[in-house]
């Protein structure tokens, strides 16, 4: 049975390249380009882990992350947020089990993220 992983971000770009890396490494992968789309795809999945970046249009990873953490259902489900170094939200947005940044190699991030936040499950 495959790890599934909810990806949002409304870069076409980032988006392509966390769910490649997902992908590659075994993961079924859904991916939203906002923080609705993310709920929507919630009502039909329920990911292992979600990467959401926190600047979006429509809805952004803040009030994705207060969406999932405030419904019982979904609160348990670990959170990688993607940011921008200068974005400063590793240090203001606390509910999250871990941060990547953007402008750094990502892919060596989402390896050391998946680690530290599934464990045994990121190696399949």
């Amino acid at each position: 049975m495959s790890v599934v992983a909810l990806v949002v971000d409304d870069s076409m770009l980032i988006r392509h390249t966390v769910c490649r890396f997902l992908e590659e490494r075994g993961f079924a992968v859904e991916s939203a380009t906002n923080g609705q789309e993310a709920l929507e795809a919630l009502k039909r999945v329920r990911p292992d882990i979600l990467i959401t970046d926190i600047q979006m249009p429509k809805m952004s990873g803040t009030e994705l992350i207060t969406a999932v953490k405030s419904d019982p259902a979904l609160a348990g489900i670990p959170i990688v947020i993607v940011a921008g170094k200068q974005s400063g939200f590793e240090h203001t947005e606390k509910r999250a089990d871990y941060t990547i940044f953007k402008d750094i190699n990502i892919e060596d991030q989402l390896a050391k993220a998946l680690h530290a936040v599934l464990g045994a499950k990121s190696s399949t």
